[in-house]
């Protein structure tokens, strides 16, 4: 008896969580006229596509924009975060503790004042409303989580496996690209996977460092669709809709590898 309650109430509390997400595709497929109506239709009556239409016709550079920039994050956040992983995991720099400090406390920064800060510098180099800028931009939002995965996940790495290959005559920098990091693989899926998705659902830095320029992330074309006079829901819940799709394939398929990933140093032999 107490598991089927357990059972219900874990249900309800999963309904109540999703019906955001149910009430994103309801209004995605509802008619323009249909959206006032009190009290609202929990199906759409009368389903139309016209969201989908204009996510087709108006949304697929934005879409295209965010893909590059995600991409883009992912690879220079494990380009810097696995090295510094494994150099503060294996190496024990002199500081490395301070370091460690300093990445922790880098993600309590709000992301407003980091914004200011590179609106500033952009404005002096030239990298205002470009990918490359917003790529370097989201990626001081994945680096110090990124670093600190790794070094929890490659602590764990047997040091005789260190040994056994410095023996043979491999340096710190073919141990860590031939032995360190393909044993991190589920530290770089789940890396890879935040790093994704912060930049995929950015706005802050997207709408002060690219705004009004001519390659925007997907979180300004839902934007656009707002307007002191205008509000095309069915069309924002369709971007909203399309622009979950991916970020929620990568995370059914990566979870197993993620799930390895947080929880890597937590035990220790």
């Amino acid at each position: 008896m107490r598991t089927r309650l357990k059972t219900a109430l874990g249900l309800l509390l999963t309904g109540i969580m999703l019906f955001p997400v149910y009430w994103m595709l309801n209004v995605s497929l509802t008619r323009d006229q249909d959206m006032r109506k009190s009290p609202p239709d929990l199906f759409p009556s009368h389903v139309t596509l016209e969201g989908y239409r204009a996510v087709l016709d108006q949304q697929l550079p934005y879409l295209g924009t965010s893909l590059v920039i995600g991409l883009g994050t992912v690879a220079l956040t494990v380009a810097l975060a696995a090295p510094a992983g494994y150099a503060l995991a294996k190496l024990r720099p002199r500081g490395g503790g301070i370091m460690s400090f300093v990445l922790l406390a880098a993600q309590m920064i709000p992301g407003i004042i980091m914004a200011m800060g590179f609106y500033a510098i952009y404005l002096q180099l030239g990298l205002l409303q470009t990918v490359p800028g917003l790529i370097v931009a989201d990626s001081t939002l994945a680096v110090p989580f990124a670093v600190l995965i790794f070094t929890a996940f490659m602590s764990a790495i047997p040091g005789e496996l260190l040994q056994a290959a410095k023996t043979d005559g491999a340096g710190p920098l073919r141990t860590f690209w031939s032995i360190v990091l393909p044993m991190s693989r589920n530290a770089v899926v789940t890396v890879s996977l935040f790093a994704f998705l912060w930049s995929w659902s950015d706005f802050i830095f997207a709408s002060t460092l690219a705004g009004g320029g001519a390659h925007e992330p997907i979180t300004l074309g839902i934007y656009h669709y707002i307007g002191n006079n205008n509000q095309q829901w069915n069309a924002i819940m369709a971007t909203a809709v399309v622009a979950s799709l991916p970020a929620t394939v990568i995370l059914v398929l990566a979870q197993r590898y993620v799930a390895a990933g947080v929880t890597a140093g937590a035990v220790k032999d």
